[in-house]
């Protein structure tokens, strides 16, 4: 795949207002459960949100503000879940498959925070 990331199967509005909203979701629960796919593509977003976290200075906050659709969250990701990871060279995230969706047969996983 030469463009570097998946398309999902959707145009690329819908695309970013899903990952961004997912992103979201994933900081404020600590855990989702997805599509593999999706999971994987929401990893990318999702880790380098923490870094600008990591970072926190003004203009990686405005940075996520950017992103993040609440507000609320940005001051948890900022406040709290950054912090956690300050030691830690990235992989913030883990991954579980956890088999195929009832109804199509999707392959499943739940996505969390470590």
């Amino acid at each position: 795949m030469a463009s570097g990331h998946r398309k999902l199967g959707r145009p690329t509005d819908q695309r970013r207002a899903m990952l961004r909203n997912m992103t979201t979701s994933l900081l404020k629960h600590g855990r989702i459960e997805t599509t593999v796919p999706r999971a994987k593509e929401l990893r990318r977003t999702t880790e380098k949100m923490i870094t600008l976290g990591k970072r926190g200075d003004l203009h990686a906050r405005r940075q996520a503000a950017a992103y993040i659709t609440e507000p609320k969250v940005v001051q948890i990701l900022f406040d709290e879940i950054a912090p956690k990871y300050q030691e830690r060279q990235g992989g913030y995230t883990r991954i579980y498959k956890t088999g195929p969706r009832r109804g199509d047969a999707a392959e499943m996983a739940i996505i969390e925070l470590v």
